[in-house]
């Protein structure tokens, strides 16, 4: 089940997104220029999961230098990538692919995580604050009232869409396999219940809405628990970002300059003082170190700052990551 993507010279890796065939999108011009190529095709190839597999190393993009982009337009919409339970150092030195593409566009080294365990770490990005949460128990143990960044980019006439990786079906409040509604936020609050049922999807659909410019303004991606790193390696979480970011920069959203990329961690280990590597994706933002102060309630407010909405909770107070990175905003 994962994100396609990812044709170059050479063999192809290939793999499945959920558990039906996808294409294949050719992205050398997008993350490193490729020697000079400026347009894309589609190849009719369909690929297998990368998970539980070494990644290799053929066909692996490098993304050493960003692209040329027909358009400098701000962000009108953001879309996040997660990976668990790993500290700055520990992402920097075994995601290799996800640690250059930071360097090539930003990356923080003060960026904080919450607390620990996860749940909490999800909520503050989906809704501002971590609601007191202190554990990692299902949404009837922690019902939510209130809204979430994703319920309100709805509210007022905007999209957002969570996919999740293995996901049995919409919304699903319990864990499921290597589904863990944990790491799925929206599920939490409970008086977008209806929305959720409608929007928080498996990850099935994210190559359609990659290619046809329809990722939403408020986006999520949420790897199961073998490509986020909880039960697997850091490599297997760099093949997944690598296919999914990659895709992600391969439609016309990214192209346009619509589309700002954000991949973080929930946690560290306990290594390194809940310091995570957070990077930023997007045309305006060139290899910046973003050194300032920021968190989580950071990122709940970027949503909200990239949709044109009152930051929700504690996120108001937040440092500004589209200040930190000097991320142009388009609303």
């Amino acid at each position: 089940m994962r994100p396609a993507v990812l044709v170059f010279a050479g063999t192809v890796p290939r793999m499945t997104l959920g558990r039906a065939p996808v294409l294949a999108v050719v992205l050398g011009f997008v993350l490193a220029g490729c020697g000079g190529a400026h347009s894309s095709s589609v190849a009719s190839t369909d690929f297998p999961s990368p998970t539980h597999h070494s990644p290799g190393s053929t066909g692996t993009p490098t993304p050493s230098s960003p692209t040329t982009h027909a358009a400098s337009a701000g962000a009108t919409k953001l879309l996040v990538f997660m990976i668990e339970n790993s500290s700055l150092s520990e992402m920097q030195s075994q995601m290799p692919w996800t640690s250059q593409l930071g360097t090539t566009y930003g990356y923080a080294t003060d960026f904080h995580a919450m607390t620990h365990p996860s749940l909490p770490n999800y909520l503050a990005i989906a809704g501002g604050s971590t609601f007191g949460v202190q554990d990692d128990l299902s949404p009837p143990d922690h019902p939510l009232s209130g809204a979430s960044v994703f319920g309100e980019a709805l509210a007022h006439g905007l999209t957002a869409r969570v996919y999740a990786d293995d996901m049995p079906a919409p919304c699903t409040l319990t864990n499921a396999g290597q589904y863990a509604v944990r790491h799925n936020p929206w599920t939490y609050f409970t008086s977008e219940r209806g929305e959720c049922q409608t929007f928080d999807t498996s990850l099935d659909r994210f190559p359609h809405d990659v290619r046809t410019g329809h990722l939403p303004d408020a986006g999520m991606v949420v790897p199961d628990l073998c490509d986020d790193a909880h039960n697997c390696s850091l490599a297997t979480a760099d093949a997944f970002i690598r296919q999914g970011v990659g895709l992600a920069m391969s439609g016309p959203d990214f192209r346009s300059g619509r589309l700002a990329i954000v991949v973080t961690a929930d946690e560290d280990d306990h290594t390194q003082g809940n310091v995570i590597l957070t990077i930023l994706v997007h045309p305006s933002v060139r290899g910046v170190v973003a050194k300032s102060p920021l968190s989580h309630l950071s990122l709940s407010r970027l949503y909200s700052q990239v949709l044109g909405l009152p930051p929700l909770r504690q996120a108001a107070t937040a440092p500004s990551m589209a200040k930190a990175f000097g991320l142009a905003l388009g609303r």
